[in-house]
């Protein structure tokens, strides 16, 4: 998608906002929100500045000024927030030279494509990830003066055999390591994990499979 279709599309459907995101050099997301009516095609060629002082790792105060270069490509719209909001992916430029920034894993990642090619190793590299995580219900710690401890919970958790809930106890849950593939009622993840690739799928992240995976205490792929 052009500059111009990205411009378009924010007329077209009522955008209030663009988020510009990018990471940091330890994956983290960051993110700085600007009015849809500031977004015109020098925003594309100029980029936005901002702090780069304030990411960890990054500049100096003395030295931060950086750049977000917005990628038209990657545009979507957000499916969370309250107003309507375009999500850009940006590219962090070092306004001294306009390239890319060291630090910046899109940079980087960039680069590595570009010395691949440059190599005759491959010229195309894919990618496919194979995102793991719990759900979990109830996640409290503390490192105080005096004590330093965690707790996890999930309400389908092999420890919750005897709990009390409102409602009753279904009493169906994964064992220790109990938790790959079995239907629901064990799987009570199901419609969860639905939603959530129904969501990428919106944002243009297509998804290829989802299931409870190995452990008990809500694990999903």
């Amino acid at each position: 998608m052009s500059a111009s279709e990205v411009i378009k599309m924010i007329k077209d459907k009522g955008v209030k906002y663009v988020d510009l995101r990018f990471t940091d050099t330890k994956g983290k997301e960051q993110h700085v929100s600007v009015p849809a009516r500031t977004m015109d095609e020098d925003a594309f060629e100029d980029g936005k500045m901002f702090d780069g002082s304030s990411i960890a790792g990054w500049k100096g105060i003395n030295d931060s000024d950086m750049i977000l270069m917005p990628d038209a490509d990657s545009v979507f719209m957000d499916p969370f927030f309250s107003d309507p909001t375009a999500v850009l992916r940006c590219d962090v430029i070092e306004p001294s030279t306009m390239q890319g920034y060291e630090r910046d894993p899109r940079t980087v990642a960039k680069r590595a494509e570009e010395y691949m090619r440059s190599t005759g190793i491959a010229d195309t590299a894919y990618f496919g990830p194979e995102p793991e995580f719990f759900v979990f219900d109830d996640v409290r710690w503390s490192a105080s003066i005096n004590r330093a401890f965690y707790e996890i919970d999930a309400d389908e958790s092999s420890w919750n055999s005897d709990k009390m809930f409102d409602g009753g106890n279904p009493g169906h849950r994964p064992t220790v390591k109990g938790g790959y593939f079995p239907v629901p009622p064990v799987d009570s993840l199901q419609d969860l994990r639905s939603a959530m690739c129904l969501v990428l799928d919106e944002i243009g992240i297509e998804t290829e499979v989802h299931h409870h995976e190995v452990a008990t205490a809500g694990q999903c792929e």
